[in-house]
């Protein structure tokens, strides 16, 4: 059975989560989401960085914002402000080397123990709670005593199982380094796993970010009811150049008001250089979009599920 999937908004303190990737740009999205969420709850962010150099973390979290649109935040949501949060040290980065190795050698017990150190000086300073995250592709390098490395994933694992910690922590793993089998532990000693917040939920229609390529997954109904949404999130990413990607693999229904939203999304506002790509797209749904031309548009491809 696969490990629960858990969107980063809806984490917890007392959550140890494992983030298996091979999307640079699906790992920075959950990410940046962690590190803004933690500081509007007050919480401090720490950030154990190695593939990205700790004086670049900041600028890549905040390319999130730059580089992939998203929906303006629900109710009004104030933004975070992460320069200012860097500043006030309520974002902290520290290397893998700084944290793990201040002994010379990679020691699972001596890094839990610091770890709990450093939540309870953020308690002491007033924080809610504490967030980290760390990059795992350190434990690759060889350092010494690393090979313990997934004593440490276990045993941490116990420690956010069996007490009441005031903090949650995301461990990236990288699939494109790790394999299978230490992805296989990996998932063992962890709750479960992170992935990005969708872009829409409502119960009815269901909207989450997809990166490879860029674009989104629907899942539901998509009518009159639940249409506003999904136009609202469509005009939200039509900013991006390139291939957009709508999967439709989830639609389980899609009337009249549904078919002209996704027969609209390759043309209202994309820019000349537009193409879109519909997949998984059930085939009753399939016969409908070809029949109101959609196919015939320049730029738009429909690849078919198997339902």
């Amino acid at each position: 059975m696969s490990p629960p999937r858990k969107a980063v908004g809806t984490m917890e303190l007392g959550d140890h989560l494992a983030l298996l990737f091979d999307n640079d740009d699906e790992r920075r999205a959950i990410m940046a989401a962690y590190a803004r969420d933690g500081v509007r709850d007050g919480q401090k962010v720490i950030y154990i960085s190695d593939a990205v150099p700790a004086g670049d973390v900041l600028d890549w979290l905040l390319a999130d914002q730059k580089d992939a649109p998203r929906p303006a935040p629900a109710g009004g949501a104030e933004t975070v402000d992460l320069t200012a949060a860097m500043e006030e040290g309520h974002l902290v980065v520290r290397t893998a080397e700084e944290t793990f190795l201040a002994s010379g050698r990679f020691d699972p017990r001596e890094s839990i123990d610091l770890m709990a150190m450093e939540i309870d000086l953020a308690l002491v300073q007033g924080y809610a709670g504490v967030r980290i995250a760390g990059e795992a592709r350190f434990s690759l390098r060889r350092w010494p005593g690393t090979d313990q490395f997934g004593d440490f994933d276990r045993m941490l694992d116990e420690v956010f199982v069996t007490t009441d910690i005031k903090a949650m922590a995301i461990c990236q793993f990288d699939r494109r380094w790790f394999d299978a089998a230490r992805l296989a532990e990996v998932e063992a000693s962890h709750m479960g796993r992170v992935r990005v917040d969708d872009y829409h939920d409502d119960g009815g229609l269901r909207i989450t970010p997809i990166f490879s390529p860029p674009g989104a997954a629907l899942t539901g109904t998509i009518d009159a009811v639940t249409g506003p949404a999904a136009q609202a999130v469509l005009d939200s990413i039509a900013t991006r150049t390139g291939l957009l990607c709508l999967d439709l693999g989830g639609v389980t229904g899609c009337d009249e008001a549904g078919l002209r939203i996704l027969t609209g999304a390759g043309r209202q506002g994309h820019g000349p250089h537009r193409g879109l790509l519909l997949r998984s797209v059930p085939p009753d749904l399939a016969v409908r979009l070809r029949s109101a031309g959609l196919v015939a548009t320049p730029g738009v491809s429909i690849e078919e599920g198997t339902r």
